[in-house]
């Protein structure tokens, strides 16, 4: 969501190119099944005439709740969206040619088949549309929020694409699909507005990793390129020095929950119902967190080796914050405890076995064993706790 007003010519980019071409068709009218979907509200959503499918009566929001981030529909242009470019992906070699050991990429594997989606080419764009292991997925992340995410775009049995509304909600992404023009928190991958209100999509794992380490994961994998066509300033930060902020930005209007700094990152889930968010500041000092929620046990991993998307203009110069990820830690039949040596390196304590962040045994006993992630991401501390007031946060 490139939504800063302050950086300048940014509109003039987003507003150029195929991404508006829809902006130019005749008014119409929403399909509404109610008479007046929005009361007397003063600031009702932009680009009305757009929205010709959308039925602004089915909602489980407050449309107060809804601001405009300034772009029109796909005035930050998704990939793979009818009308827009596909994405293209290359080798490991060749993206080396422009992405260093730790450029932060959204690694997702599918059915053996894995591909990197760089947060240079993201930050710009938003959503990818793309299938992976014969799975149709869309690729998000909202630079506001911090918050990469993947969902499989089966419905039922329709297929969705989906594009950038222009809209934001607790400073978040609001997408859109193609078929039934339907609004999508991308926090929640839940339908908020339209036919689809109240529809979930399937979150698919991820990780946010350094580009060298899904490398050495995946060294078949396949790496999304910066042919699109769109001519960005890929691998330049549009939002410079964000993560160093004391507040978001004034899109997000909510009061933020003081239990930690508004844009401290955490890892975030939902864990048999409950919400648990583990500071990023207590992961970069432990490596590992053991904990369990409910009757699960997990485990938090924690390793360097990643760039932050948020905070020099240039974003291959910009600190290492880490990679983390949850898992279960039941692996065939017992329950194993994990810790980290001084060198960062973590093992388990039944076997020594050695791990790494993806979750995977890289060497001892139990060598080539995979832990299951479990749906967690790294998120703005302000965002998680926006969308679940209720959450627990893990302290040392």
């Amino acid at each position: 969501m490139l939504y800063r007003r302050i950086l300048s010519g940014v509109l003039v980019l987003l507003l150029g190119g195929l991404a508006l071409s829809a902006l130019t068709a005749q008014a119409v009218h929403a399909q509404l099944s109610c008479d007046n979907p929005f009361g007397g509200l003063e600031n009702q959503p932009r680009n009305l005439n757009f929205w010709d499918k959308t039925d602004f009566c089915q909602t489980s929001i407050d449309y107060s709740e809804v601001l405009s981030g300034g772009p029109p529909p796909n005035g930050i242009p998704p990939l793979g969206f009818p009308g827009l470019p596909d994405p293209t992906f290359e080798s490991i070699v060749d993206a080396q040619s422009w992405l260093v050991d730790e450029s932060p990429v959204i690694a997702v594997e599918i059915n053996d088949e894995a591909r990197a989606y760089p947060l240079a080419i993201l930050i710009w764009h938003e959503i990818v549309n793309d299938t992976l292991g014969d799975v149709p997925v869309a690729v998000t992340f909202c630079p506001l929020c911090n918050s990469s995410l993947v969902f499989d775009r089966h419905v039922g049995d329709s297929v969705l694409a989906f594009g950038t509304t222009g809209n934001l909600r607790n400073s978040d992404l609001i997408m859109w699909d193609d078929q039934t023009q339907s609004w999508w928190q991308q926090f929640t991958g839940e339908g908020i507005v339209g036919a689809y209100t109240g529809t979930q999509l399937e979150l698919i794992p991820s990780q946010v990793v350094g580009f060298s380490q899904f490398a050495a994961q995946y060294p078949d994998g396949q790496v999304l390129t910066r042919d699109t066509t769109f001519g960005r300033d890929y691998g330049i930060n549009p939002y410079p020095d964000y993560d160093t902020r004391s507040r978001p930005y004034s899109f997000f209007t909510s009061e933020i929950d003081d239990r930690l700094p508004a844009l401290e990152r955490v890892l975030a889930g939902v864990i048999g119902g409950q919400p648990v968010a583990y500071p990023f500041s207590v992961l970069a000092q432990t490596f590992v967190i053991d904990d369990t929620v409910g009757e699960q046990d997990i485990v938090a991993f924690w390793q360097p080796g990643v760039k932050s998307a948020l905070g020099d203009t240039v974003m291959d110069n910009a600190q290492d914050i880490g990679t983390a990820a949850l898992f279960s830690r039941a692996l065939d039949g017992q329950t194993l405890t994990f810790t980290a040596d001084e060198n960062g390196v973590i093992h388990d304590a039944e076997t020594g076995s050695t791990w790494n962040a993806f979750g995977t045994a890289v060497a001892g006993e139990l060598s080539g064993s995979q832990l299951r992630q479990l749906s967690a991401a790294p998120h703005f501390w302000f965002a998680w706790s926006a969308f679940h007031p209720d959450t627990s946060v893990y302290a040392e």
